[in-house]
């Protein structure tokens, strides 16, 4: 009888120990899963602009929208304002690329931000450009899915 009770007991507590652990080892495997699709999207986002395709950015921003650009007075609203302005700024633009230094994702629930440094360069009306800033995009998660529903970004 002791000895079924030590076996009960064995398991119980090192089992028990053991399933909590692989617990907190798939939580965190999620957690960075998560993380690496919300860079993925914002990546993706860059990417639809690099190549002309305002059609697959617009599917990454969500409808309430809402962004302090780099030399913005007011808050933009809305994802129609958005893509608008993507739409124009590639049409008359060639050679777009942005890069993303020291990115740091936050994710509460189906709420994430990510903070970051950028580079980008290109041509624009004939002139080229480059410039650095800092930016906050702020994600939420629906259906599936991270969606930008804000930025913020900052000339350096």
């Amino acid at each position: 009888m002791r000895f079924l009770v030590a076996i009960i007991l064995y398991c119980f507590v090192f089992l028990g120990c053991k399933s909590d652990k692989m617990d907190s080892q798939s939580e965190l495997a999620t957690a960075e899963q998560e993380k690496l699709a919300i860079k993925t999207t914002l990546v993706a986002m860059w990417d639809a602009i690099e190549n002309d395709d305002v059609d697959r950015y617009a599917s990454y921003v969500h409808p309430g929208f809402t962004q302090f650009g780099e030399t913005d007075s007011i808050l933009r609203v809305g994802k129609e304002v958005e893509v608008k302005g993507v739409a124009e700024w590639v049409k008359n633009s060639t050679g777009i690329h942005t890069k993303m230094d020291e990115p740091l994702i936050t994710i509460k629930g189906d709420v994430a931000w990510i903070t970051y440094y950028w580079r980008d360069k290109g041509v624009t009306n004939g002139e080229s450009f480059t410039s650095r800033g800092k930016s906050t995009r702020i994600f939420v998660k629906e259906n599936g899915k991270w969606l930008c529903i804000h930025g913020h970004y900052t000339l350096l």
